[in-house]
C-alpha cells in the first residue's frame, strides 16, 4: 500500500457527492482502484472515493470543460438536462 499526500490538492468532483479537493491518494496495488481522499466543498465531509467516481474539475485556463458525467449529475440534481444532452 502507498499513501501519497497531494501538494497542492487537486480540485475534483466526486459523483453523487459533489465538488471538493483531493488531498491524498491511496494505492492498494494493481488489483485495486486508486482511492482519492477528498474534502467536499458543500458539507466539509471527507470521503475516500474510488477512482471510477472521481472526475477532475473544469479548468478554463487549461481549456478543460466540465466532464459529461459531472454535467449529467448536476442536471439530475437540478431537474434539468444540459443544453447539449440528447435522448
Amino acid at each position: 500500500m502507498a499513501f501519497q499526500q497531494l501538494d497542492p490538492p487537486l480540485p475534483v468532483h466526486v459523483l453523487d457527492k459533489g465538488p471538493g479537493y483531493a488531498f491524498a491518494v491511496i494505492d492498494y496495488g494493481q488489483e485495486h482502484n486508486l482511492i482519492w481522499v477528498t474534502a467536499l466543498d458543500d458539507s466539509g465531509e471527507i470521503w475516500c472515493a474510488p477512482n471510477p467516481v472521481v472526475r477532475v474539475q473544469a479548468n478554463w485556463t487549461m481549456g478543460r470543460k466540465r466532464p459529461p458525467a459531472v454535467e449529467a449529475a448536476r442536471a439530475k440534481s437540478c431537474g434539468t438536462m444540459p443544453a447539449d444532452a440528447t435522448q
